[in-house]
C-alpha cells in the first residue's frame, strides 16, 4: 500500500499538505485508511498511555457535521450571518476523508499533560506522513470548531481533552507548490555552554 519512495528521507523531503478545499476523489478506502491510522499509532508515548483518539467523520454524516458546527457557532454568536456560517459549512464538506484527532492527557503522577500533548502532535504528523506514502494528500487545520466544546463533546471528548487538528486526505486537484522553509542556519545551533 505504501509508495517505495526509495528513503525515509525522500520520504519526508517530499511530504506537502494539501489545501483540503483543493482536494478531490479518490480518498484513502477503509483499508488504506485503517493501515494510515495505524501508522500514525506509531508515536513516541511516554508511559503507553496513547492520550489521543481518532474520530473518522464519514461523507456521508457530513451535512450532519455541518449543522453540529452551524448550532454551535450559533450558540455562541446567535446573530452571526453567512459570511461568518458558510465558511464552517464549507469545512465539513472538505475533501474525500476527514479524521479529527483528539488529545486525551491523563492525569499522571510522572508523565506531564505537555508530554501526552505533544504525543498528539505527533500522532497527526505521522497520519499526514502515512498519508503522503500511501500516495494521498493531507492536510492539518483546527479554526474555530477546534477550540469549541460543544464540538469537542459531540466527537467523545471529555474535560480536559482538545481537538489537536482536523485532517483531511484525499488526492491532490493539482500540483502541491513548494512553500518557504526556514534555512538551516535560521533554526539549528551548536550548544557552547
Amino acid at each position: 500500500m505504501f509508495n517505495d519512495l526509495s528513503s525515509p528521507s525522500t520520504l519526508l523531503a517530499t511530504r506537502r499538505s494539501g489545501k483540503p478545499r483543493d482536494m478531490v476523489s479518490p480518498g484513502p478506502d477503509d483499508d488504506q485508511l485503517r493501515q494510515i491510522l495505524e501508522a500514525a499509532m506509531r508515536v513516541p508515548d511516554h508511559g503507553k498511555l496513547a492520550p489521543w483518539r481518532f474520530v473518522i467523520i464519514p461523507a456521508n454524516r457530513r451535512p450532519d457535521f455541518a449543522e453540529l458546527l452551524l448550532d454551535a457557532f450559533r450558540a455562541e454568536k446567535p446573530d452571526a450571518g453567512a459570511i461568518e456560517l458558510d465558511p464552517l459549512r464549507q469545512f465539513a464538506m472538505q475533501a474525500p476523508v476527514m479524521v479529527a484527532v483528539i488529545s486525551t492527557p491523563v492525569i499522571h503522577p510522572k508523565i506531564p499533560a505537555w508530554e501526552q500533548q505533544l504525543s498528539a502532535g505527533a500522532v497527526c504528523m505521522n497520519l499526514l506522513t502515512a498519508t503522503h506514502a500511501a500516495g494521498f494528500v493531507g492536510g492539518w487545520l483546527t479554526g474555530w470548531a477546534a477550540y469549541n466544546n460543544r464540538v469537542v463533546e459531540s466527537l467523545g471528548g471529555k474535560t480536559g481533552d482538545q481537538i489537536a487538528g482536523f485532517l483531511f486526505l484525499g488526492s491532490p486537484s493539482r500540483d502541491l507548490e513548494e512553500r518557504p522553509r526556514p534555512s538551516y542556519e535560521a533554526v539549528v545551533s551548536t550548544w557552547k555552554g
